[in-house]
């Protein structure tokens, strides 16, 4: 499928609020994949920053850059009929605090600790324009932006000294019942995870802006709401982060 057909078609279905069929989005590999996310941002506006994950398999990552319109703060309520799946995953973000090129060196810990200034807990909201499920080709979820829908993010704290998924302590309620709480729910190893994140942005053409947020993968797993809802999600140690669901 053209790149820009492959295009017309996630946008009008985010538009629309309608799902779009994945068969009908003939995306065959990570090259075309990505083409068409940088494509989408071009008419959804600038970045705002970017979603990677891994499943710490050793396997390669997945990223997806995120439109500045859908990075929210916390306290945002969502309207609207593209609120459809509201899945829900809390996440650890990091915030960038210059301009960033690797120059075509893997940047390792110590390097990232001096271009990102603050760490954030955030909840993405999962929202894909796909329909008819199953979506069994990886290609088209990956050009569907991975899913993404929203960032809404919590207060900005300082670095720690030690920062690593495999540890972090996550929860998330909805309207006050608990759904989730994990110790290590990301198994992504971070500063090799941030690492590729930054060279392939750079490479990619779309080096890291100061102020970009970088979101690092799901800490909890997917959970669910329905309209109507107030969601709720902390990181111990780092704060809580929340938002409503129109009814």
């Amino acid at each position: 499928m053209h790149i820009d057909a492959a295009t017309q078609l996630l946008l009008d279905a985010r538009h629309s609020g309608l799902a779009l069929d994945w068969r009908r989005l003939a995306v065959g590999d990570a090259e075309t994949a990505y083409a068409v996310q940088d494509a989408q941002l071009l008419r959804l506006g600038p970045v705002g920053g970017w979603k990677v994950g891994s499943k710490g398999d050793g396997g390669t990552p997945g990223c997806a850059p995120l439109p500045v319109s859908g990075v929210l703060p916390s306290g945002t309520m969502l309207a609207g009929p593209q609120w459809r799946m509201r899945g829900l995953e809390v996440e650890l973000a990091l915030r960038v605090g210059r301009d960033y090129d690797p120059d075509e060196q893997l940047p390792d810990e110590a390097e990232l600790r001096t271009v990102f200034d603050a760490i954030l807990p955030a909840i993405e909201v999962v929202e894909t324009r796909l329909g008819h499920p199953p979506c069994t080709n990886p290609w088209a979820g990956m050009a569907d932006l991975q899913s993404h829908g929203a960032l809404v993010t919590g207060a900005p704290q300082a670095l720690p000294d030690v920062l690593s998924l495999r540890q972090i302590e996550a929860s998330l309620s909805i309207d006050g019942q608990q759904l989730s709480h994990t110790t290590g729910g990301n198994p992504a190893d971070l500063w090799p995870l941030l690492g590729w994140l930054a060279l392939h942005c750079a490479r990619r053409g779309q080096p890291w802006r100061a102020g970009q947020i970088i979101t690092t993968g799901s800490c909890t797993g997917l959970q669910m709401a329905r309209g109507g809802r107030r969601v709720e999600a902390a990181l111990h140690g780092i704060g809580a982060v929340w938002l409503d669901f129109a009814g």
